[in-house]
């Protein structure tokens, strides 16, 4: 499927887009990896089932789930994402479920929460394996009985939401060391969609790297050939987000209609041809080294967005800022 229209798709049976905040987003696809996800995708969108999407940082997978979305009869009602590693655990709750007037300090009036915001439709929950444990037994609750509580209110209403989550982390190894509920996983893990990271589907790299192109709106319009042959030899440890991120550098360096070899990071110009790279020795060096470059280099990627730049590394945020601090001594 590689279609940017507003029908479905022949292979998948879905519509390939993701509506957002910010406009919609139009799905490139031509992996067989990934049309298999979809054509997964296209079953579960019609169920009210919970999603748990799994795969890597960066792969997509607020994509698909916002396709899932899309697709189903919630369509029309709100498709609300939240980020649960990104908020403290007093704050998470009071965003998901609400409060009432005077529940803590600062509360001078009642407010809904995004379970109240997302009514009718589908509730996004990223980062799912980071919930905080105290947290994990409201959702529960929440998910068997379909009813939610404010915070510092007695009474419980009901709402019609349906939830997908997405995470990174392995639930089944983070319930064995006691971080997440395993009657929880159980009642999130309903249906499964597994996004496979880029390096897995590599026929999808050019036509993504051409739409996010053609997205900076430049005059910049194509690639060359060693342009090309870098972004093709790649790993790309970032994925969809890493890979958007070298586009926009491309496209702020490229002199002519296409981007060059050089205008790419160094990241993907650096070291030997990758035509010739099994023929010649590797450059050793010490691995604190080698994880200062790629911090680094993912966070001038990220433009200094030390939270995204954390997402893309898969770290804590705490856990980054220490690395920054030690290498800025």
């Amino acid at each position: 499927m590689e279609r940017i229209c507003g029908d479905a798709c022949r292979v998948c049976g879905l519509v390939p887009i993701a509506p957002g905040l910010s406009g919609t987003t139009q799905v490139i696809v031509r992996s067989d990896a990934m049309q298999a996800v979809l054509k997964r995708a296209s079953r579960f969108a019609a169920s009210d089932a919970p999603v748990a999407v799994l795969g890597e940082t960066g792969t997509g997978k607020e994509v698909v789930a916002r396709i899932v979305h899309a697709n189903s009869p919630r369509a029309a009602r709100p498709f609300v994402a939240i980020n649960v590693a990104a908020l403290p655990a007093d704050l998470l709750e009071s965003e998901l479920f609400g409060h009432g007037k005077g529940a803590f300090t600062g509360a001078a009036t009642a407010r809904h929460g995004l379970f109240e915001a997302a009514d009718g439709g589908t509730l996004f929950l990223d980062e799912i394996g980071d919930m905080p444990l105290a947290l994990q037994a409201k959702l529960l609750r929440a998910l068997q009985d379909g009813e939610i509580r404010r915070v510092g209110e007695s009474q419980s209403f009901s709402v019609d939401v349906r939830v997908v989550c997405a995470t990174h982390r392995d639930l089944a190894l983070r319930v064995r060391d006691g971080a997440f509920r395993e009657d929880l996983l159980y009642r999130l893990r309903v249906l499964t969609l597994d996004v496979p990271p880029l390096r897995d589907r590599r026929d999808d790299i050019l036509p993504l790297a051409y739409r996010f192109l053609a997205e900076e709106g430049t005059a910049v319009r194509g690639f060359t050939r060693a342009a090309k042959k870098r972004l093709l030899a790649h790993h790309w440890p970032g994925n969809v987000r890493e890979l958007q991120n070298v586009v926009r550098h491309g496209a702020a360096l490229a002199t002519t209609d296409d981007v060059d070899e050089e205008d790419l990071p160094d990241e993907l110009t650096r070291g030997v041809d990758p035509a010739t790279s099994t023929s010649q020795p590797r450059n050793l060096r010490p691995l604190a080294d080698v994880e200062r470059e790629h911090i680094l280099y993912v966070l001038d990627a990220c433009q200094g967005s030390q939270s995204e730049a954390a997402r893309v590394l898969g770290l804590a945020r705490n856990t980054l800022w220490r690395k920054l601090r030690e290498y800025a001594k």
